[in-house]
């Protein structure tokens, strides 16, 4: 008997969930020609909002253009230092040299995350903004955040990983002043394609954002302000109206997995598992160990059939696109280099059975012996 191989991101169950609300969703949007944001966009925005409670939520064409365009609604650019974490997708990068600002580096901690005690030794008279990233599903403490930056800090969430994640009662995304998030199709909210979203409270801010994704105008060939092309298509509204309905659901699926797997790997020396604070907090867009001879295992276990990742191989000042701007030398963020040669992600997501996590388990005890 073949053994079973375990991709790893399956989303064809959350498909096969909400396939009738799409359907439906489909139809309404091909029966009143409303393609690019419109009534579901605004039904869908809407809806968010109360659930992340916060008062606005602007939908985009993509995750990297919603930090980009909330960096901008809230007056950074050239000139203003925007502190982000070294661990990090590139896009947090990408999104501050887009607008011109300077990137200034932060290590993370154990826990992946950007490390507050470093924080204080990188705050400058130029410092305007700070990036934290909730990685991997974790919620940053961004209140915490608040008391060592001050109230003149913007404090912008990147919260592409962390649909649902609640700190102490309070959901990611709207922690700090504005936030911007992805519904890449492999997220915990994800669309059929690229969308993304500015989530804040503020009213100057969310009418920055209406104006801005739709080429520096709300209304139709009035154009106040130089613009983008950025703005959320109604299938994409459709599909993440109906997921948005399990969300809770489909978190408490992942947080299932990830104490499945921390249960069969508590005695493993060789094995480090992920740090986790409340419960809440984590929904597990990743899962993430970390092994010795990661490269080996990593192809040992695809070899058998097991999918496995690396999230994220390289830290920001290492990249060849951010040679130029020197962000820093081998050795300057100690953590966030070390970690980035040993940790694994594993399969985690809704429809992960029981049998498949065996799987996993068992291929990684095997390839790690």
């Amino acid at each position: 008997m073949t053994e079973q191989s375990v991709p790893m991101l399956d989303l064809g169950y959350q498909h096969r969930e909400v396939a009738a609300a799409v359907a439906d969703g489909f139809a309404r949007v091909l029966e009143t020609n409303s393609y690019i944001l419109g009534p579901e966009a605004t039904r869908f925005e809407q809806e968010y909002a109360e659930y992340l409670g916060v008062a606005h939520v602007l939908g985009v064409g993509n995750g990297t253009d919603a930090l980009e365009l909330a960096l901008l609604a809230a007056g950074i650019g050239a000139g203003d230092e925007v502190i982000i974490p070294a661990n990090t997708f590139v896009a947090t990068a990408e999104a501050v040299v887009r607008v011109g600002a300077t990137i200034v580096l932060v290590d993370c901690g154990e826990d992946y995350l950007i490390d507050l005690r470093r924080i204080p030794d990188v705050l400058t008279s130029r410092t305007r903004a700070i990036i934290p990233v909730h990685l991997y599903g974790q919620v940053v403490d961004v209140p915490a955040i608040r008391t060592i930056v001050g109230d003149d800090v913007v404090i912008v969430e990147d919260a592409a990983q962390s649909q649902g994640a609640r700190l102490r009662g309070m959901a990611a995304g709207g922690l700090g002043d504005v936030a911007g998030t992805s519904f890449y199709p492999g997220k915990n909210l994800g669309a059929y394609g690229d969308a993304g979203g500015v989530m804040t409270n503020s009213e100057v801010i969310a009418e920055s954002v209406r104006a801005l994704r739709n080429h520096g105008g709300t209304v139709r060939y009035q154009h106040d302000v130089v613009g983008t092309n950025s703005r959320l298509d109604a299938l994409q509204a459709v599909v993440l109206s109906a997921k948005l309905a399990r969300l809770d659901e489909w978190n408490e699926q992942r947080r299932a997995v990830a104490d499945r797997y921390r249960d069969a790997l508590a005695d493993r020396s060789d094995i480090h598992l992920p740090i986790v604070g409340e419960r809440e907090a984590h929904v597990y867009h990743q899962f993430v160990v970390e092994v010795p001879e990661r490269d080996r295992i990593f192809e040992e276990m695809t070899a058998a059939g097991i999918g496995v990742g690396v999230h994220y191989p390289t830290p920001i000042h290492q990249l060849p696109a951010f040679e130029p701007f020197g962000l820093g030398r081998e050795g300057d963020f100690p953590v966030a280099e070390s970690t980035a040669k040993r940790i694994l992600s594993l399969p985690i997501y809704p429809g992960l059975t029981v049998p498949m996590q065996d799987r996993v388990l068992e291929e990684l005890a095997r390839a790690v012996r």
